[in-house]
């Protein structure tokens, strides 16, 4: 999938991990470690082409992985801080309680829409299409390096359709607002308020699936900066938007926000969709205008088509099913006391950063994934996986432990100010160490889903699973709600998650990808056990510190290390391969 041709050698071959005649099969390698190269691993990326075998250095696609890492890295963290920033900003405004639940009761569909659209169901269902273009692209090049256009005449045949449909979307959101309200969070005293911002967010349906669609085109183009940037621009149009009009609109300023900031999340995208994805040929040259580029496309009837009901449904089924967890503790937190509703979405919002900084990784190998299954090397494909699952872990678990340890000084210093007073700092505090304990299952569906449609063929498990984890969290919820209030409600979302969690693992193993599921389940729990000693640790030196700053300050330094050194004593591979590359760098650096 990436620009990584020169020096290739072009000699056939069987693909990686088959057995050649009179040759036994190499030994299946150990969970792979994050880092080095694994024994018995391919040696090179092989890419099939018209029966041949391209086979390209290993090294050169890591290299681009890395930068394509580091680009995605450093803009996931700007748009996280700036994310942090309009929470902040709702919140120093309109604290929590019924004016900050009747927008997050309204920002719920533009959550969904985003993870359906944006995160999860656009990228699943067309990575794999837009792999699937580029690769009859290559196998369609002529001796002098040109070829068709496929990849327009595939956008030109399903971007239009899916804007008309998108745009019936928001227009049916627009005119059920009150309905959807009254579905969401039936105990609001009064939804007028939640109906207004509802009809004024009902856009980012159809402006996330645009978003959605020009993400998906540019990753597996190999672009991951614009993308990544999105998150900057939306979040970046709800503050200025929140900050200007507050006095004016109060609320509903916000909700103004997420329409602005969702129309910017495509402009941003824009420039390079059309330089990228439209006028690229066969090569990596632009064309000029004019230069053998048909005005208006036509979808040949053997190319890849966007993706029918039958491939459609399994992904909705998987995605919808992972984002009515949401819906489940809205619902029922609508039921409790003004403000639960927003003491749930900050401690979600703030616990699920190590999450989604974990998941940086798993974004930029999608397509990765998905070029290794369309081209059938799936032993690429596993080790892929199985290092994105260890590197995921490692992450978010450090994460989970520095979130367990620190919470009320977190929440203290990012909310407390303005009408955010210090009883809403204990209660978010309280609620996010126990969403806390299912930061690893989420982080894992977010990891686990992306092989399971990285063949672009339907497979209904994923949502079977997910749907099996929402009627324990919904169970759960409803069980523990009554006597343990916004905590029982975050306890069920833990529960639900990691059952779903274990499924997919489990799942992967035996039906799509042929990843150890054994040795990775036992890479987990190891993990595990630095995590708990340093969320422990970090627990007791919070308690003995008045001042949250200063606190904070010794937390980013105590928990990492505490993490550290205890992996090193039990031995956790993961840890010690970590620890070894820091010092390979170290020591190159000088």
């Amino acid at each position: 999938m990436s620009d990584t041709t020169t020096g290739a050698d072009t000699s056939a071959g069987p693909p990686p991990g088959a057995e050649e005649p009179g040759v036994a099969a190499p030994r299946r390698a150990p969970y792979p470690d994050p880092g080095r190269p694994v024994a018995g691993a391919p040696a090179v990326d092989a890419v099939a082409t018209g029966g041949a075998v391209s086979r390209r250095p290993a090294p050169v696609l890591s290299r681009f992985l890395a930068r394509a890492a580091a680009a995605t890295a450093g803009l996931t963290l700007v748009g996280a801080v700036l994310g942090l920033l309009r929470d902040q900003t709702v919140a120093h405004f309109f604290g929590a309680g019924g004016d900050s639940d009747a927008f997050l009761v309204a920002w719920t569909v533009p959550e969904m829409a985003a993870t359906l659209l944006i995160e999860d169901g656009m990228a699943l269902l067309l990575v794999p299409a837009f792999s699937q273009v580029l690769a009859r692209r290559a196998a369609a090049a002529g001796p002098d390096g040109t070829s068709e256009e496929p990849v327009r005449a595939f956008v030109a045949a399903t971007l239009p359709r899916l804007f008309t449909l998108l745009a019936g979307g928001a227009a049916l959101l627009f005119v059920g607002a009150p309905w959807v309200v009254g579905m969401l969070a039936p105990g609001l005293a009064d939804p007028r308020l939640a109906v207004d911002c509802t009809r004024l967010t009902a856009v980012t349906v159809l402006t996330f699936g645009v978003t959605g669609y020009f993400s998906a085109a540019l990753r597996a183009h190999g672009s991951f900066g614009p993308p990544a940037a999105v998150y900057v621009a939306y979040n970046a149009g709800i503050i200025a938007t929140t900050l200007g009009l507050h006095s004016v609109w109060g609320v509903r300023a916000a909700a103004v926000g997420v329409a602005a900031g969702s129309a910017l999340m495509v402009l941003v995208q824009i420039p390079s969709f059309c330089s990228r994805v439209l006028v690229r040929e066969h090569g990596g040259r632009l064309k000029r205008p004019g230069a053998g580029i048909p005005a208006v496309p036509r979808l040949p009837r053997s190319a890849p088509r966007l993706p029918g009901a039958a491939v459609l449904a399994p992904v909705l089924l998987f995605v919808v099913s992972r984002q009515a967890q949401v819906l489940v503790e809205r619902f029922l937190a609508s039921t409790l006391p003004a403000g639960s509703i927003s003491h749930l979405n900050y401690a979600q919002k703030v616990a699920q950063m190590p999450m989604v900084l974990s998941l940086m990784i798993c974004t930029v190998t999608f397509p990765v994934v998905a070029q290794a299954m369309a081209d059938g090397d799936r032993e690429s494909a596993r080790l892929r996986v199985e290092r994105d699952l260890a590197l995921a872990a490692l992450v978010v678990l450090l994460g989970t432990a520095m979130v367990i340890g620190y919470a009320p000084q977190i929440i203290e210093v990012l909310f407390q100010r303005g009408a955010f007073g210090a009883e809403d700092t204990r209660a978010t505090a309280g609620v996010m160490r126990v969403y806390a304990l299912g930061l690893l299952g989420h982080c894992l569906v977010g990891a686990l889903g992306r092989p399971f449609f990285s063949a672009g063929r339907p497979t209904w498990y994923p949502g079977f699973a997910m749907v099996t984890g929402l009627v324990v969290t919904t169970g759960t919820g409803f069980a523990v709600t009554y006597s343990y209030g916004v905590l029982g409600i975050a306890a069920a979302n833990a529960v639900g998650i990691t059952v779903t969690a274990a499924l997919l693992l489990q799942g992967l193993g035996s039906r799509v990808v042929a990843i150890e599921v054994r040795t990775v389940s036992l890479s987990l729990l190891r993990l595990g056990v630095p995590a708990a000693v340093a969320a422990a640790a970090g627990w007791a030196s919070a308690a003995a510190v008045t001042e949250p700053v200063p606190g904070l300050a010794a937390g980013c330094v105590l928990v990492p290390s505490v993490f550290l050194l205890t992996g090193r004593v039990c031995r956790v591979p993961e840890v010690i391969h970590l620890l070894a590359l820091t010092r390979q760098r170290f020591i190159h650096g000088n």
